[in-house]
Formats: C-alpha cells, structure tokens, sequence
C-alpha cells in the first residue's frame, strides 16, 4: 500500500482568485497575483493540490451546477496558462441552509466550516490529514481545515475581515489558524518550511 501523500487544500475565491462578491461570469475571474508560482512550489514539493470551495451561487439559483463548473474549468486553465500547474481535484458544494432552490436546501457535511469536501478528497486519493494544510480567508475555512485534522492558513487578501457566511453551525469563538499571512505565495512559504 503506496504512502499517504500531504495535501494543500484551496479555498477558491479569496485564495486562487481575487474575491468580486458573486463569480458568475468568466470575465469576473481574475487570478490573484504569485498563485501560478506558489502552485508550482507547492507542487514541486510533492503536494497534492486540491480546491475546495463552498458555491452558494448554485443554491441561490445564480447559475447552474454546469456553469459553475465551467468557470472552475477557467479558473484551472487561467492557472496553467499563467505557468502554474493543473489542480489535481475540484471539489464544491453547492448548498446552502437557506437556499432558494428548494433541492439545495440541505444541512450537508460538504458545506465549510463541515470538512465533508476534505474528508471526501482524503478517502479518494489517499491523502493524510494530519500532514495537510488547508488555505482559506475566512474563519468558516480554518474551521473546516481544523475539524479534518489539517494545518491550517488564514489569507488576508481575500475577506477575512468579512461578516461570517450563513452557516448551521455555530463557529467556535477559539477557531483560530495555525498560520496568518497576507497570501498564497506567503502560505506556500510558511507551509514548506513546516516539516
């Protein structure tokens, strides 16, 4: 049985792309300056790299799931074209407690601060939790990383300053991250010196 590999989980918006509000169009995307490079690194360094992103846009009836994956698509191949390297996987929930459309109206496991899209990722691809990282801008990330067992790393180019997303959970007031830096290239400094 092939080793458990370490795992940079990303959250999308606020992490890889500058955070506009709702991503709803292609022309919206915009990568966010050192992504490509820190990528590279992080990859370099035997990472497996895997966004994770909570897409309320979807239960809000904004955009289909479809369309939702297709400017994830964008996202991928803006990275690759900016000399960064593929993701290795893609994980979204599109639900949302109070969501319009009725049918994502769930109390799911995937929907951060839940680290059912971590635990997910680690069970298919054979990765190992407590020597992964998961980069986030919002304390419903750190929570996410902190309850899979990750490290984790708050951005502050994104909206960590932000009031906290709707949630049926209640945020532990000692959620805090391992790690606070101003972006992906710095995170991906911290997270390779930790050995």
């Amino acid at each position: 049985m092939p080793p458990l590999r370490r795992a940079v989980f990303l959250d999308r918006d606020g992490v890889l792309v500058d955070d506009q509000g709702l991503l709803v169009r292609r022309e919206q995307i915009c990568l966010l300056a050192g992504v490509p490079a820190a990528l590279r690194e992080l990859q370099a360094a035997g990472m497996f790299l895997a966004m994770v992103s909570n897409q309320a846009v979807v239960a809000r009836g904004l955009i289909t799931e479809s369309e939702m994956i297709s400017l994830n698509g964008v996202i991928l191949d803006q990275i690759e074209q900016s000399g960064g390297p593929r993701l290795d996987a893609v994980y979204y929930c599109p639900h949302h407690p109070e969501a319009t459309l009725p049918e994502y109206r769930v109390l799911c496991q995937c929907r951060k601060p839940r680290p059912g899209m971590v635990v997910q990722a680690a069970a298919e691809h054979g990765l190992d939790l407590q020597a992964s990282f998961l980069v986030g801008d919002r304390l419903t990330d750190i929570a996410a990383g902190t309850a899979a067992g990750c490290r984790t790393v708050l951005v502050t180019c994104g909206r960590h300053d932000a009031p906290p997303i709707a949630t049926a959970d209640r945020l532990a007031s000692a959620c805090r991250p391992d790690h606070t830096c101003r972006d992906l290239q710095a995170a991906a400094t911290w997270i390779l010196a930790q050995r």
